[in-house]
């Protein structure tokens, strides 16, 4: 249950910012709560974690940004929300703190070289050449920065407070006269 509800509040940190009228750099909860889900939930739910975030792709086009939809402009991403997914699960079944690091690399990474590439090879942005490939590239690089930030934020929230809180409960249940009865 915990996976979803993540799930979701990634999705609305996709919306929000647009509700309130206060549009950020790519500050989201996406490539964490992506990988969370993945690490909690069987493969096969890649799909829907991915169905879910194409859902506020397909409202923020059409609704927010008034743009026709083409599912064409966005199958890559979309598999990219599922890759995430299975990122999260092949890597992050065992949490360690290295192991949260490499899902926060990949997942931002992957996402600036994936959408960079695609709005540069299905755009008119940039002229199709190295120098405008280039360009893109690093147009991107503050969206990519505030990703890689947010990403692992958020991640090491949803990976490292379970393990923050379990340490705790075990200091506090091996402290001297914590077993012994009240007077």
């Amino acid at each position: 249950m915990l996976a979803f509800l993540v799930l979701f509040l990634a999705a609305l940190s996709r919306l929000l910012p647009h509700a309130m009228h206060a549009v950020g750099l790519n500050i989201t909860a996406v490539g964490a709560g992506l990988l969370f889900f993945g690490s909690r939930r069987p493969r096969w739910q890649s799909a829907l974690a991915a169905l879910v975030m194409a859902a506020t792709d397909i409202y923020l086009t059409t609704v927010v940004y008034s743009r026709p939809f083409h599912v064409r402009e966005y199958l890559v991403t979309w598999a990219w929300y599922a890759a995430v997914c299975l990122i999260g699960s092949g890597l992050l079944r065992k949490v360690t703190p290295l192991r949260v690091i490499a899902g926060v690399l990949a997942s931002a990474t992957s996402f600036f070289l994936l959408s960079n590439f695609m709005v540069w090879a299905s755009g008119t942005m940039y002229p199709h050449s190295v120098a405008g490939w280039g360009a893109c590239y690093v147009a991107g690089i503050p969206f990519y920065a505030n990703d890689l930030v947010s990403t692992g934020l958020v991640s090491a929230a949803l990976f490292g407070l379970p393990v923050l809180a379990a340490k705790l409960v075990e200091m506090l249940h091996s402290a001297p006269g914590h077993n012994q009865p009240l007077a």
